[in-house]
């Protein structure tokens, strides 16, 4: 009954409408998550998992129709801007859906009297930021804390650390999106939980701080996953082609041959949102 909440051809005329989809999602999941695993000894302890799981679950059916669709343009359509004008529809409709996970996540993690649901975050939050000082990192946040850069490595080293990590994740996309073509979801749900951990962090759970928490990491952030948006829907693209047997059509190789485009774009702007996250958004914050 969820997925009849908006389609995906309505989705890519009212785009804006889909962050309203994400906050609905979003806080469906953390609100289930603690009202049914909430008291449970086993389960509770990985709520931050559950959280993204049943995010994923209702977003399955419309990014499966969603890329169906994006397929279906490579096969109609004629010409690489066209194609990617096309696509370009179906990346703003995902990014309002990132967009209201975000914002939802960050409002629950800072809201809910316990960090637990979003435990699991924390301790990636802080693998990534203080890999030596591991358990201290994730003592400190549980309760509260301010994000802070490696400020210990050049531009350079942080350029090639945050590019390596982004195209880490972008390649874990593609392959998801390839085995399941609405699979990529779950690593894009996982990251919108993330940055959600990060940004109450960097709040240090004042709810007023909220906006300038989203904003701060919005930067840099926005642009990286749309780059996995991108990659998604590449691999989605390829993956729908292959069920419908159109390998054996010439117009296959017209669809991988954009499928391949749609990667490399997404690589040049993950590289330069790292330039934005080392050069610009210290500056700004």
């Amino acid at each position: 009954m969820l997925e009849m909440l908006l389609s995906p051809r309505r989705a890519e005329r009212n785009p804006w409408e889909m962050f309203f989809v994400g906050l609905f999602y979003a806080s469906l999941s953390v609100l289930l998550v603690n009202w049914i695993f909430s008291s449970d000894a086993v389960l509770s302890k990985y709520s931050g998992m559950l959280v993204v799981t049943f995010s994923v679950m209702f977003s399955l059916p419309f990014m499966f129709y969603l890329i169906k669709n994006e397929e279906e343009k490579d096969m109609a359509y004629e010409g690489m801007l066209r194609i990617l004008r096309e696509h370009s529809k179906a990346l703003i409709a995902l990014l309002w859906l990132f967009l209201g996970f975000i914002v939802a996540f960050s409002f629950w993690h800072i809201v809910l009297p316990s960090n637990q649901s979003f435990q699991v975050q924390i301790e990636t939050y802080c693998l990534i930021n203080k890999p030596t000082k591991f358990e201290e990192c994730v003592n400190e946040y549980e309760v509260e804390g301010r994000a802070k850069t490696t400020a210990f490595l050049t531009a350079k080293d942080r350029i090639f650390m945050i590019f390596a990590n982004n195209v880490y994740v972008l390649i874990f996309t593609l392959v998801f999106s390839l085995i399941f073509g609405a699979g990529a979801i779950f690593i894009l749900a996982w990251n919108a939980s993330v940055i959600a951990a990060a940004i109450g962090i960097f709040t240090k759970s004042n709810l007023n701080q909220l906006p300038l928490g989203i904003l701060r990491y919005m930067i840099h952030g926005l642009p990286e996953i749309a780059a996995y948006f991108i990659a998604a829907l590449a691999g989605g693209i390829i993956s729908v082609a292959v069920i419908k047997h159109d390998t054996k059509s010439e117009k296959f190789w017209s669809i991988l041959q954009d499928s391949l485009n749609l990667i490399i774009i997404a690589i040049v702007i993950l590289f330069i949102a790292a330039l934005v996250e080392v050069f610009i958004t210290p500056i700004l914050f």
